[in-house]
């Protein structure tokens, strides 16, 4: 077993973790950049969502209660669908050292268990000088738009760690 640790992390003294991991810098960044992350969203999603944040609002939980609302059933929390923005912003563009400063959401349409939701983030505005990014926002199901915002973000300059 440590001959396969040793093996496995030959080489690593020469990686510099902090760099490999890190997002874009702001110097990186241009007006129409853009990432994604598709998730399809399924009951236990909505569960787990109610558990974390508290919100067991029936309407993401009693299919009875739901069927009699205006939407017929129950629908995914809207932070939950919003929270695929974040996945983007946070493991993409920018990536992992980006801050969020602001996000604006609305949400347009509901996402029920078994939709495809697809976040996509597009560099929108750079300020280099203040380090901040602005992004649109969108998560699309079927084509559809289901939330609609922007984000203000503020990114590290490469400067700082070198």
């Amino acid at each position: 077993m440590d001959q396969m640790v040793a093996a496995a992390t030959t080489g690593l003294e020469d990686v510099d973790l902090f760099r490999e991991l890190h997002g874009y810098f702001i110097e990186d960044l241009d007006i129409g950049m853009s990432a994604f992350y598709s998730r399809t969203v399924t009951e236990a999603d909505i569960v787990m969502f109610a558990g974390i944040s508290g919100d067991f609002n029936p309407l993401h939980l009693n299919r009875e209660f739901a069927e009699k609302t205006h939407f017929g059933g129950t629908i995914a929390h809207g932070m939950l669908t919003a929270s695929l923005i974040s996945t983007v912003v946070g493991t993409k563009l920018p990536g992992p050292g980006a801050i969020y400063m602001s996000q604006n959401i609305r949400f347009t349409a509901p996402v029920r268990a078994g939709d495809t939701v697809t976040a996509v983030a597009t560099v929108s505005k750079v300020d280099r000088e203040k380090r901040r990014c602005a992004l649109d926002t969108v998560c699309v199901r079927d084509g559809e738009i289901v939330v609609r915002g922007d984000a203000l973000l503020l990114v590290p300059s490469r400067s700082v760690f070198e």
